[in-house]
């Protein structure tokens, strides 16, 4: 992801202008009920062992197990750096930790895919940041405008962000992880990239690009970021900010994306969920429309169950029709999980109070 387009940035600034309320309810689940709370950006979730749940605080740089009675237990903590992508395998804990995400500065990036096994041993996987800086997979994509719009256009364009044209740049920002055996599969909003890494021997390969996500300027939004009214009509290729991954019932992995740039209705809902083959990387968009997705689940029937930050919902969107529908309105959702007909998920999250998230449940029955 180029450094003008971090996730955190694109999330702050559809903060602020997204309108807070929920689409109208299709769905009711029971619920929900609240296991945590006071919790400091929870952007990751996983199921733990029995009925606990474990959570990261991105912000405060903590993994923790949340037990079924609301019994919160800390497990690992690194302070200044971003810890998430939690995910788990029998009596394994995968995770991943960063700094120096969309700054501009390839070296100072560091970013690592980490293990704890059952006796609280932490061991480093492989370092991501190292492998960005050697691979830039992301790199032969363009983003901005294309070839249609004219040099005289592009001239008047003098606004940093965003910019009028760049390629992918060297940047890596691991966010989230998912297993299979012994493949851990990383989805890097940095890179805009899926990863996969063998966990025992760190050997890491690029599976998948997530293709350009454009959207066509409108004078609103043009206005809107100080664009020269020459480029209306025109599409803008934003980045396909890749915020989580997981395994379907099909064996494939389905990925969310939140493009970069502006989440506001303007330029309409424009996240989007891709399928992608996990042997070969084909890599297919399976649902959009999609108002910020930061987190997906998957049932045992292929229905996604998809967190939408700042629509304040969780949409079901239907395997065989790919209709959305809300299964529960929340604040602020990030990470959901489904366990038999519970689903988890982290709400609450917002700038204006770094400490409101929760940890809940809802049954989908």
């Amino acid at each position: 992801m180029n450094k003008t387009f971090p996730i955190v940035a694109c999330l702050a600034a559809a903060a602020i202008i997204i309108p807070v309320g929920p689409a109208t309810a299709t769905q009711k689940p029971s619920g929900p009920e609240t296991l945590a709370e006071h919790l400091m950006a929870p952007l990751s979730l996983a199921l733990g062992p029995g009925k606990s749940v474990l959570v990261t605080q991105n912000f405060a740089g903590t993994l923790d197990r949340v037990d079924d009675d609301g019994h919160l237990s800390n497990i690992y903590t690194n302070p200044g750096w971003d810890v998430g992508g939690v995910e788990t395998r029998g009596t394994t804990t995968f995770f991943v930790e960063s700094v120096g995400a969309s700054q501009g500065n390839p070296d100072a990036l560091a970013g690592y895919l980490k293990s704890i096994n059952g006796r609280g041993e932490v061991s480093t996987i492989v370092d991501l940041a190292t492998y960005e800086r050697k691979n830039n997979p992301d790199g032969f994509h363009d983003y901005g405008f294309g070839s249609d719009v004219t040099d005289q256009c592009l001239a008047q364009i003098t606004a940093p962000f965003p910019p009028a044209q760049y390629s992918g740049a060297v940047d890596s920002h691991p966010y989230a992880t998912a297993v299979q055996g012994n493949t851990v599969f990383v989805a890097d909003a940095g890179m805009n990239a899926i990863l996969k890494v063998n966990a025992a021997t760190g050997e890491t390969s690029t599976l998948a690009v997530l293709p350009p996500r454009p959207a066509a300027a409108t004078a609103d939004a043009a206005a809107a970021v100080g664009f020269p009214s020459c480029v209306v009509g025109h599409d803008y290729a934003f980045e396909p900010v890749p915020t989580d991954v997981e395994i379907g019932p099909d064996g494939w992995l389905y990925v969310s994306s939140l493009p970069g740039g502006p989440e506001d209705p303007s330029l309409g809902a424009r996240g989007a969920i891709f399928r992608v083959n996990p042997w070969t990387g084909a890599t297919h968009l399976w649902a959009d429309d999609i108002l910020s997705p930061t987190g997906i689940a998957v049932s045992g029937t292929g229905d996604v169950y998809a967190a939408s930050m700042f629509g304040n919902e969780i949409v079901r969107i239907d395997a065989r029709t790919r209709e959305q529908s809300q299964f529960l309105a929340v604040d602020g959702p990030a990470g959901v999980e489904l366990r038999g007909n519970t689903l988890y998920a982290t709400a609450g999250f917002s700038f204006a109070d770094l400490t409101a998230g929760t940890v809940l449940k809802a049954s989908i029955r």
